[in-house]
């Protein structure tokens, strides 16, 4: 626990290094682009400063991909252990990287003249320049990942304030040469590109690529989706008060929002230092709260600092900065829409910061929860946008709700998870004997639960399929899956479909890793700690504890297993790895009464278990509020279906 301890304050200790190295490249580059929004504001006016940065809000609505890329790459360079591995997931993902940029540059060009009458543009050429822009900011999001997940926070603070400097220098030539509006969108393209092209990552020598496809797609998904609500939350205001409102009161907002990005940008310097630090270490130093909360409070102290600063900032000063354009009369003017649009950045933050740091080590459910959040938000606003106030005030509230619903089931889940409390240090491997395929599996598990009341008209018929299966044949197969899902169809659905099944050896050391599913008369044995070391423990000296059923079935198991002629089904485990603690899924009984017996009886009985990255997903390895609201989702996705009559069919097609 020492050592556990030792590490956990560590990892915050290296969060917050990095996260104060990318906070000052942040405060830099956010001084930097305050510079430039006030200076293109002021020799622009209200309306070119609207046309420039709605246009380049386009580029980053489209950074999804690129920040997908980004965070990605630095998740699994993160969790390669040599330079070798870290410099070959690199190479692949560059290559796919150039390619969606590529493609997404053919497509702004393609549609150049739709989007510039969509948003009011004096001209399509706009977004033909940023289209060049982004060709170049997909794969620089795949350099700064490597850069990222090789913990070079330095380099990639550098980097980023270099790209400003470039936007910012650029843009004051292009505007003193006279070419408005238009030398701005060619400033950010370049800006891009030259970052794109000294970011230079130092690469090992070749190897293969130790990532499966199908990982990286799942991978790359759930970024896509946490960027994709991400980006349409933090930009979808532009775009709609561009298309909605006259372009003077559009480039007020923009002005209103460049608050809300350099939030942002301060919190994803947070994000993007914590993230590849959580995704290289184990689960039981990032399940501490402290490691969390170190980032939670740096969020909200560079958040807080902001809004307060907003806050008693004379009016004037707005008005000094952008020029007398940007003056709006009355009380709700730009300081109050600026105070408040500040809050609500602040606490979207917040809750991506939840996000984010579930992403860094498993599939983040919450990225659904954003992801219809921000398609609420584009709904409310054009249904309530009658007043720039209404606009801010919309996603204030929303923002508000989003915090809620992504912060509840996070704490929930790191308060209530039982993983954790069978942990008394790192688990030694299993060993798997062989690949078993799940028709075998299924087999198993149907022997042990025909004897229930739920198959007495199948008893007689089916029997011999059951109690003698031939697993090299599909009718029969089908026959004992159907069975099967008479009783246990929810539960055998939650398993994810990438599972691996194994046949195991299981010692008595490895009890330790071996946990039972918490419900019933298990929970009143286990009090917190469902180990089967505990249970056994509990079985010895709380049996008072339990009712007299459990204990009757208890020793009716231990008495047939004295029998050294009868068999008994297999125990079933699941979990993520061999590593990692497993969960019965069924033969508790079985698996108790055994070792009351003898520790030496566990040679009677025959170990299956299902391994899967995903299993943390499934509620009976990981009982938390949001596998439980999955799987009352899949349960009601099922509940139109009868099993029963699925198995009349099947039965009566093969006679």
């Amino acid at each position: 626990m020492n050592s556990l301890a030792q590490n956990t304050r560590s990892l915050q200790a290296r969060i917050l290094s990095g996260s104060i190295v990318l906070l000052s490249g942040s405060g830099m580059t956010s001084a930097i682009n305050l510079v430039y929004n006030v200076a293109i504001a002021r020799f622009l006016g209200p309306v070119g400063f609207g046309h420039a940065t709605v246009v380049y809000t386009l580029l980053t609505l489209l950074s999804a991909v690129t920040l997908s890329f980004q965070i990605i790459s630095a998740k699994v360079v993160a969790q390669q252990s040599s330079p070798e591995g870290k410099s070959a997931v690199y190479r692949a993902f560059h290559r796919t990287a150039w390619g969606c940029g590529v493609l997404i540059a053919l497509l702004l060009f393609a549609f150049q003249q739709a989007i510039s009458e969509y948003l009011n543009l004096p001209g399509s050429d706009l977004i033909a320049i940023i289209a060049i822009g982004a060709g170049f900011y997909i794969p620089l999001g795949c350099r700064r990942g490597y850069i990222q997940g090789t913990y070079g926070f330095r380099g990639l603070a550098t980097n980023m304030v270099l790209e400003g400097a470039v936007r910012l220098g650029g843009s004051m030539a292009m505007v003193f040469a006279g070419l408005g509006v238009r030398g701005v969108i060619e400033a950010n393209s370049a800006a891009i590109a030259i970052s794109y092209l000294v970011i230079l990552p130092r690469l090992a020598g070749c190897a293969p690529n130790p990532l499966r496809q199908s990982y990286v797609m799942r991978e790359m998904m759930q970024a896509f989706n946490v960027f994709s609500g991400q980006l349409l939350i933090n930009n979808c205001g532009i775009v709609l008060v561009n298309h909605f409102f006259p372009a003077h009161e559009a480039g007020l907002y923009a002005a209103v929002a460049m608050v809300g990005r350099v939030i942002f940008t301060f919190s994803q310097a947070v994000v993007n230092s914590t993230f590849p630090l959580v995704a290289g270490t184990r689960e039981e130093e990032r399940r501490d709260l402290g490691v969390i909360a170190t980032s939670l409070l740096m969020v909200l102290a560079s958040g807080a600092a902001i809004v307060l600063v907003l806050f008693i900032a004379p009016a004037g000063i707005w008005t000094r900065l952008f020029g007398t354009g940007f003056e709006i009369a009355g009380r709700y003017n730009v300081p109050y829409l600026m105070t408040f649009y500040a809050i609500a950045t602040v606490v979207y933050s917040l809750a991506a910061v939840i996000i984010t740091f579930e992403m860094s080590y498993k599939i983040a459910n919450t990225s659904w929860v954003q992801l219809a959040f921000s398609g609420v938000l584009i709904g409310a606003i054009c249904q309530f946008h009658s007043s720039l106030r209404d606009v801010v005030l919309v996603q204030l509230v929303l923002m508000l709700l989003l915090f809620v619903l992504v912060a509840l089931p996070f704490l929930i889940n790191s308060l209530t998870d039982p993983k954790d409390l069978m942990r008394s240090g790192v688990c030694r491997p299993v060993r798997l004997i062989r690949r078993i395929p799940e028709d075998e599996v299924i087999a198993e598990f149907l022997q042990s639960e025909f004897h229930r009341q739920e198959f007495r008209e199948y008893q007689q018929s089916l029997g011999e399929i059951v109690s003698k299966p031939n697993i090299y044949n599909e009718g029969e197969n089908a026959k004992r899956r159907a069975l099967l899902f008479l009783r246990h169809r929810a539960l055998w659905k939650e398993i994810p479909s990438d599972t691996d099944w194994f046949e195991m050896e299981v010692h008595k050391s490895d009890l330790g890793q071996i946990r039972v599913f918490p419900r019933a008369q298990w929970r009143k044995l286990g009090r917190s700690n469902f180990s089967v070391t505990e249970i056994l423990l509990g079985m010895r000296t709380r049996q008072d504890t339990v009712d007299s059923l459990f204990l009757a079935k208890i020793s009716a198991i231990r008495k047939k297993l004295l029998d050294d002629h009868s068999g008994s089904g297999a125990v079933i485990l699941i979990g993520l790895n061999k590593s990692e603690p497993l969960t019965v899924l069924d033969g508790n009984h079985r698996l108790v009464s055994a070792l009351l017996e003898s520790p030496h009886r566990l040679h009677k009985l025959r170990f299956i278990c299902g391994l899967s990255p995903r299993m943390s997903e499934c509620c009976w390895y990981n009982t938390n509020f949001m596998t439980l609201l999955r799987y009352g989702r899949n349960v009601l996705t099922h509940v139109v279906r009868d099993p029963e009559a699925e198995l009349a069919r099947l039965l009566q097609s093969t006679g």
